[in-house]
Parts: C-alpha cells; sequence; structure tokens
C-alpha cells in the first residue's frame, strides 16, 4: 500500500488527532483522475454508480439500495430522517457522534424528532435500558414516540459492538416496532476487527440502514447510504435531492467508491489503521506512567498521561486532542496510512518524556 509518508521538510508524520488528517489513497486520486475523461450521464445514472450498487450488493450479499453522499453528516441525517418521524425519537448513545458532532442535523432533517440518549458502558448502547426506552410513553400524544435505534460502529471510543450485540438490539427493535439504523463512519475497521461478514454485521442482526463510511479509511469525501429496507428506496431519493445531496456529477463520487471496493482496497487501509493501533498500545503500555483507558479494538486510543508529558509531546509537533474526555486524557487515532516508525517515534518520545 502506497501513502503520502513524510511531511513536505522530510520529517516523519506526528499526526494522530483523527483518521481523516491524512490524504486519500493514491488508487482512489487516480479514480477520479480517470473518471474525468469522456461523458457520463448525470444523476447517479453513471456507469461508475451503477457499478458501486452492485459491488455493495455482493459485498452484503443481499439487494441493497445505495445513495451516494459526500459527507457522513449527510449520511446519518438522511437516514434518520427516512427512519424517523418529526414527532418520532431517535435512541442513541450519548457519546455517539449523532449527539455529539452533527451540529443539529439530524433533528434538522427529520424537521424535529428528538435525539434520547441510552447510556451504557464503552459508548455502547446498554439493552436493559433501552427495552425500557423503547417501550416509554408508547401511543402518548404528549411524547415523542420511540421509533429508531442509532448504534455506532465502531463507536466514538474505539469499542466495537459484537454480533451478539447487535443481534439482541435488533431483537428489540423488532419488538418494539422500531427502526436500526448503524452508524459505520469506521465500518471496515470494526468489520475487519471482528473477522465477520458485512452481511452478518448488519441486515442479518436487523439493521434496516447504513451510513456505510469511507472518508475516515482512504476516500477523499464519499459515503454511501445503504438501505437493507428497500421500501425506504423512493422516500430517501427524495430527501436527498431536497438537501441538496444529488450531485449532478456523480461519478465524482462513485468513483472513489469504486476504488474503495477494489482489490480489497477498504479492507486492508482499515487493517493497517487496526494494527497501527494495536502496536501503539502494545508500547505504551509497556510505559511505567501512562494509563491505557480502554481496550484497543480499533484504530483508537484513550490514554491518560502526566500534564507535563502532553506538553512535551505537543512541543514536539505531535497532533492529538486532550481534556476533552477528562483531566489529562488524551485521544490517539491511527490511520491508513500510518506507518510503524511513527508509532515507535510516539512511543520513544513519551517514554523519553517519563523518564
Amino acid at each position: 500500500m502506497t501513502s503520502t509518508k513524510q511531511n513536505l521538510n522530510g520529517s516523519l508524520n506526528t499526526g494522530f488527532a483523527s483518521d481523516n488528517i491524512e490524504g486519500a489513497s493514491p488508487e482512489v486520486i487516480d479514480a477520479i483522475v480517470n473518471c474525468n475523461s469522456g461523458q457520463q450521464t448525470p444523476y447517479g445514472a453513471d456507469e461508475y454508480t451503477v457499478r458501486v450498487e452492485q459491488k455493495l450488493c455482493d459485498i452484503f450479499e443481499t439487494e441493497v439500495s445505495v445513495f451516494l453522499v459526500p459527507t457522513g453528516s449527510a449520511a446519518n441525517a438522511l437516514c434518520l430522517s427516512t427512519l424517523t418521524p418529526p414527532w418520532g425519537s431517535v435512541l442513541c448513545h450519548p457519546e455517539s457522534h449523532i449527539n455529539n458532532d452533527e451540529c443539529g442535523a439530524p433533528e434538522f432533517f427529520t424537521n424535529g424528532a428528538k435525539l434520547v440518549c441510552i447510556d451504557g458502558d464503552n459508548a455502547k448502547i446498554d439493552l436493559q435500558i433501552l427495552q425500557q426506552k423503547a417501550r416509554n410513553k408508547v401511543g402518548d400524544v404528549h411524547s415523542v414516540q420511540p421509533s429508531v435505534v442509532s448504534i455506532t460502529q465502531a463507536t466514538e471510543t474505539g469499542s466495537i459492538y459484537s454480533i451478539d450485540e447487535i443481534r439482541a438490539i435488533g431483537d428489540v427493535c423488532r419488538e418494539s416496532g422500531l427502526r436500526l439504523h448503524m452508524d459505520g463512519a469506521r465500518f471496515a475497521n470494526a468489520l475487519v476487527a471482528l473477522g465477520c461478514s458485512p452481511a452478518d454485521m448488519t441486515w442479518r442482526a436487523g439493521v434496516d440502514a447504513l451510513s456505510f463510511g469511507a472518508t475516515k479509511n482512504g476516500v477523499l469525501a464519499a459515503e454511501a447510504i445503504v438501505l437493507f429496507d428497500r421500501t425506504l428506496a423512493e422516500e430517501m431519493g427524495y430527501r436527498r435531492k431536497r438537501a441538496g445531496h444529488l450531485l449532478s456529477k456523480m461519478r465524482f463520487l462513485s468513483s472513489q467508491i469504486d476504488a474503495y471496493l477494489s482489490n480489497g482496497l477498504w479492507l486492508n487501509n482499515a487493517k493497517q489503521a487496526n494494527l497501527m493501533a494495536a502496536r501503539l498500545a502494545t508500547g505504551l503500555a509497556e510505559i511505567e506512567g501512562v494509563e491505557l483507558q480502554n481496550a484497543t479494538d480499533a484504530n483508537i486510543i484513550f490514554c491518560k498521561l502526566p500534564e507535563a508529558v502532553i506538553a512535551g509531546l505537543l512541543d514536539q509537533g505531535f497532533r492529538f486532542y486532550h481534556d476533552r474526555w477528562g483531566k489529562n486524557v488524551i485521544r490517539l487515532v491511527t490511520t491508513f496510512a500510518s506507518q510503524p516508525e511513527e508509532i515507535d517515534h510516539f512511543i520513544s518520545a513519551t517514554k523519553r518524556l517519563l523518564v
């Protein structure tokens, strides 16, 4: 796998702030350039979009409806707007991206549906609380009506729902008449970590709609809404257009996803990010004075460091978020382009500051 390894001055990359600080995989950039030649039918009737739709049907082992959009926020908000009436509620974890980082987009696109938070360990919804909330005030005209559950895979803390956990949530949804949405911004990272099939992690477990992420894993700007319940497709088509996300030159989105899904690129990129996170977590765990805050299931690590060490790492040019999740807690995110020498560079710098 080729990628940009160093800064312009030749030094090692030192960014661990997020997985969207990297550029795109060369294969994706090449695909954009190549699709620029010739003419194609607009608004998603081009050969690239048709090919992507078939690839996703093959990957998920079933017929799906696919709608490409440029951002994850659009994918999440449009999914939820199709699954939820304005008087409905979206049951989600308080640490979910839709609750913390979408600037009210889900509420805006649903025309007022309410996000109702359900707590749980490791940023995962607690099943017992969900069972209670799913039936809370059903039929009461004075209250929003439970309509959809949204889970994040992998979660914002890097934890991963097991297949059994997703199935259990899917069972609650079916018993309660709720829809199930999966925010899969890091879908590939979760998939390769579990070693399961995309079908088992989604529709076979009860998922109705998926925000299939790609931008965090090597794509420039393209996400896919995947509808397993194809009765939602007609409404989604109108909603995407009304929201301004039906691109006339759709081939420039589709070519990215086409390259992403070709030759195992999406899985290889995710494996690289996960492997580098595991390497980083192992190295940090061996340093006295570093407190890992969570298991490393995907490509996100939280750890606690002395304030002076955090300041020292920042002074050396390392980039990461800190103090947003607690005093002296930092978040480190590895990417598809992270390399062993960059990981070891951070571990060595941390060790020197703690001596």
